[in-house]
């Protein structure tokens, strides 16, 4: 008796996919997921509240208090998550031994020894991103800070991150993307927006000024549109991170919840490839102008993954999750939007794009249009069923029984 994948295998043969070189992309596929869903974005080096424009909703039971289980929950959801995984880190979850504490701008890769031990024993890569929000010093300007002292300060903290990143890259063997976000802005009209560009500016070419391996680490900048109690003007505009970045060599990297409303990154990939090297991107859920809500397989997400396959760019694009829910399990979130993220691609692999593109070029936009309708019937759930058996994790939602057990047994315990 056939089973159900090779039947979906000759179904896509029929369009000229080959279903085991789409399972053997997958396989090589790599996310990078943030650790900070896990805790809220809380992190170990403070003890004070979420700032910058950062809130996380909710109270659901089992929150980590330590390291130790933090690194607990994050083994639950690896392991319930096929294929290749990186882990993305804030400097905030720095890891001090008793009297050891250091400010922000005194990290060293010491102070993340633990992570790179945790990361060798699960064969995981490290992203790194220096935290320049929840601190005393960053009540409203960091980078931009017309506060001199201040603006150093977080200078310092930006080249610390960097010797961080190269030393991740160096003991785990692959490239770490270091991603600069700041969350300076305006509330209300801004006098001048111009200096503040300006500082933040000359902050990113002081940064950028120490000696690091342009192989090993890869310096990304963010944009967002607005921020929470920022919602006249941010520092970090679209139009200042794409330009200091292709101006500067580095990567321009993408939040899909740091845009209006209306717009979306999946158009703006094609443009982007253009002109940039390589690029990075931060898969979120916006809802209105809130950007963190947990990855669905909706349009967007699927939309992102397809122009990235089509545009042939899977080596230029870093991929990494971004959202924090407390409202829900923490650790189910993290599962629900890393698979999504899969689906989309597996989903984008899956597709034709020669066919598509001909029927493009011809002008042939109804049988196109069919085409592209006809597409979402096809069995495409057979292929991930066989993509999680090849990598011994449930294909459907049986995973979430593993949760259950793990609030009962260890994250009520926490209470």
């Amino acid at each position: 008796m056939v089973g159900k994948y090779e039947e979906a295998k000759e179904q896509y043969r029929g369009l000229g996919i080959d279903t085991e070189q789409v399972l053997e992309d997958m396989q090589n596929l790599t996310i990078s997921m943030h650790c900070w869903q896990g805790d809220d974005l809380g992190g170990f080096d403070h003890d004070g509240p979420l700032s910058g424009g950062i809130q996380a909703t909710g109270n659901y039971i089992g929150k980590p208090r330590n390291v130790e289980e933090l690194m607990k929950d994050l083994d639950l959801a690896f392991s319930l998550i096929p294929g290749k995984k990186k882990l993305n880190l804030h400097s905030s979850y720095a890891v001090f031994e008793a009297g050891q504490w250091v400010d922000r701008d005194k990290l060293r890769p010491e102070h993340f020894r633990k992570w790179v031990e945790y990361a060798k024993e699960r064969s995981l890569g490290i992203d790194f991103n220096p935290t320049f929000f929840s601190h005393e010093k960053a009540k409203q300007f960091t980078l931009s800070s017309p506060d001199e002292s201040i603006r150093k300060f977080w200078v310092r903290h930006g080249q610390a991150c960097v010797k961080i990143a190269q030393y991740f890259a160096e003991e785990l063997g692959e490239p770490c993307v270091l991603n600069i976000w700041i969350p300076d802005g305006f509330k209300d009209v801004p006098g001048n927006r111009l200096e503040p560009r300006r500082r933040f500016s000359d902050s990113l070419d002081e940064i950028l000024s120490i000696d690091y391996d342009k192989e090993k680490v890869f310096v990304s900048l963010e944009s967002k549109v607005f921020g929470i109690g920022l919602e006249s003007c941010t520092v970090g505009s679209s139009e200042f991170c794409i330009n200091y970045a292709a101006k500067h060599g580095i990567m321009a990297l993408m939040d899909n919840g740091h845009y209006h409303p209306t717009e979306t990154v999946s158009d703006k990939i094609s443009s982007m490839l253009l002109f940039h090297k390589k690029l990075g991107l931060h898969i979120t859920r916006p809802v209105r102008w809130d950007s963190d809500h947990v990855v669905l397989f909706d349009d967007e997400t699927k939309e992102l993954a397809r122009e990235i396959v089509r545009c042939n760019a899977m080596d230029r694009v870093f991929l990494a999750t971004d959202y924090f829910d407390a409202s829900i399990n923490r650790v189910a979130a993290w599962i629900i939007g890393m698979r999504n993220v899969q689906k989309a691609f597996l989903y984008a692999f899956l597709q034709p794009n020669e066919i598509m593109t001909r029927l493009q070029d011809e002008e042939q936009f109804t049988e196109l249009m069919v085409l592209q309708e006809e597409l979402k019937f096809y069995p495409f759930e057979d292929i991930w069923n066989e993509f999680c058996r090849r990598n011994q994790v449930p294909a459907g939602g049986e995973w979430m029984s593993q949760i259950r057990e793990y609030e009962e047994t260890v994250l009520k315990k926490r209470m």
